[in-house]
């Protein structure tokens, strides 16, 4: 049984490229919301609506776990999903993000950039001062930056200019929580505005780790692939723009008879 992942359009690939990294065994099957997207700017209640949406055609591929790769998603529909499918683990990105955060800051001055929704939600701000009640948090909506993403505009003087002015505020935060599943893509730029001391925590990571440990709690690794498995690609739109954007995303090509064009509501 194959692992489902959804997001609202290619962010999530790079949760994806992190799991494989850390499970290559397991198969996965990635749905990107593409004719939705973003997420980040919508209403809680209709990310949630669509996140309802996107889990049902992952269940009705038979799939084991469920892993939101949207941090909008996750502060929307985490706890609505897990008491909607009680028979299948479901997990998002947002605990996994603010505990390696929690992990590595010295200072306890942590930024954290993501959507207006995320940001609105509070939710990694809370999940770090349950176990930082001192710590000093500042956040920064950049839906911008979502879009440059899905442009594949992540390493031009455009992206670099627009991570400049988002993180101009920031002081003496020691670690950077990247709050968007879109954001990773932007690393190198990040690496080389940001002072060498600063930590950026990439939730992708942290998600890989915590699906592998809840793999193996319940007993649903793969153990009969000796090599990397196989990934199915669902959108909602455009398989060609997927393709060609999704690409830079994963680090590598994707095949166009790997990706699949369906209908969200109406999934066949």
């Amino acid at each position: 049984m194959a692992i489902g992942v959804f997001d609202s359009g290619m962010g999530g690939l790079t949760v994806l490229k992190a799991l494989r990294a850390q499970l290559h065994q397991e198969s996965f099957i990635y749905l990107g919301d593409t004719a939705r997207l973003p997420y980040g700017t919508k209403s809680p209640d209709t990310v949630k609506q669509y996140a309802m949406q996107m889990a049902r055609v992952l269940v009705e591929r038979g799939v084991k776990v469920l892993v939101i790769a949207c941090s909008t998603a996750t502060t929307a529909a985490l706890p609505h999903l897990q008491q909607m499918l009680p028979d299948i683990p479901v997990i998002g990105v947002v605990a996994p993000g603010a505990q390696a955060a929690v992990s590595v800051t010295r200072n306890q001055r942590i930024a954290v950039i993501a959507t207006e929704t995320t940001i609105a939600s509070e939710a990694y701000q809370g999940l770090i001062l349950k176990q930082l009640p001192k710590a000093q948090i500042a956040t920064r909506a950049c839906s911008v930056l979502v879009a440059l993403a899905e442009e594949g505009m992540m390493d031009n003087a455009v992206a670099e200019s627009a991570l400049k002015h988002y993180l101009d505020s920031f002081k003496d935060e020691d670690t950077l929580i990247l709050g968007c599943t879109h954001f990773p893509v932007f690393t190198a730029l990040l690496t080389k505005i940001l002072p060498p001391e600063v930590s950026i925590v990439d939730p992708a990571q942290a998600t890989s780790k915590a699906l592998e440990a809840l793999l193996k709690k319940q007993n649903l690794q793969n153990d009969t692939l000796q090599n990397q498995g196989s990934v199915q690609y669902l959108v909602t739109d455009s398989i060609q723009r997927f393709q060609k954007v999704g690409a830079l995303f994963q680090g590598q090509p994707l095949l166009q008879s790997d990706i699949e064009l369906i209908d969200a509501c109406n999934p066949v």
